[in-house]
Formats: C-alpha cells, structure tokens, sequence
C-alpha cells in the first residue's frame, strides 16, 4: 500500500470495525438501541457519576444543547437522573440510573466476548501485529485529542 493511501485507509478499517461491532451487538438486544452518542454519554456519566452538562459537552466536543437533548431522551428511557449541582444551582450533575449501569455491563460483556472470539480467529501472526500496533494506535488517539484541547 502506497504511504499516502495509509491515513485512508486506516481511518476506514477502525470506522468499519466500530460499525461492525455496534451492529453485531444491537442484533439480540432486548431494549431499543442507543444512537452512538447516547452511549458516548451514558460510558462517561458512569465512569465520572456527577458530572456537568457543560463538562460533559466539552470531553465529547458536543454542543451544550446536543449534550441537553441527548440528556433528556436519556432520562425518558430511564438511564441518566438529573439533580442540581450543589455548588452552582443554574448547573445540573448527571448520574448513572442501575439501569443504566446494567445495560452498560451487559454491553460490555457482549462487545469483550465478540472481539475475543473474532480475535482468537486470527492467525497468529495477525494477533501478534494487532498487539504491537495498539501503543501507536493509543498514542494517535492522544495526538487528536491533545490537539483539539489545544496549548
């Protein structure tokens, strides 16, 4: 592959194996499906329980009023509760319902089950590279993020 085709093509095989990975997963599931935002929101409210609208907006570079929205269907299907913020009444905080928190872990446990049997397909050789590229594959991550963030 040509280096200028890299960059390319790198982009598309990590698009297409989230894609394929999100579509995998919603196939059995007994609730309806959450848009990737929805999940993107839900994953950080429960790893940070009590974090603000705004702070939640800024580490997902969303909007405030997309955040808002998206914390309002979220709160509809029962998975986010609102309550305000005790250190600034105009701010709300967002936690994780024991919904919420089930249907993560259940979602977790299917994707980790799905990729360690796709994984175990591959051949040996094939494991071995997908290894050796995860720092690289980390530090672009941390690039694009300690880029967007800015000095």
């Amino acid at each position: 592959m040509a280096t200028e085709e890299f960059p390319d093509s790198l982009a598309a095989v990590l698009a297409g194996f989230q894609r394929t990975v999100r579509r995998r997963l919603r196939s059995g599931l007994s609730a309806p499906p959450l848009r990737g935002a929805q999940v993107e929101l839900l994953r950080l409210v429960a790893d940070r329980p009590g974090i603000r609208v705004s702070d939640a907006a800024e580490e997902l570079y969303l909007a405030g009023n997309s955040v808002s929205t998206l914390v309002n269907q979220l709160g509809r299907a029962g998975y986010l509760r609102r309550e305000t913020d005790p250190a600034d009444r105009r701010s709300a905080r967002l936690l994780p319902t024991e919904e919420a928190a089930a249907r993560l872990a259940q979602w977790e446990a299917r994707r980790s089950a799905l990729v360690r049997e796709q994984v175990a397909r591959l051949t040996e050789e094939d494991r071995t590279a997908l290894v050796a590229a995860l720092p690289a594959l980390r530090r672009l991550v941390r690039n694009m993020r300690d880029e967007m963030e800015g000095p």
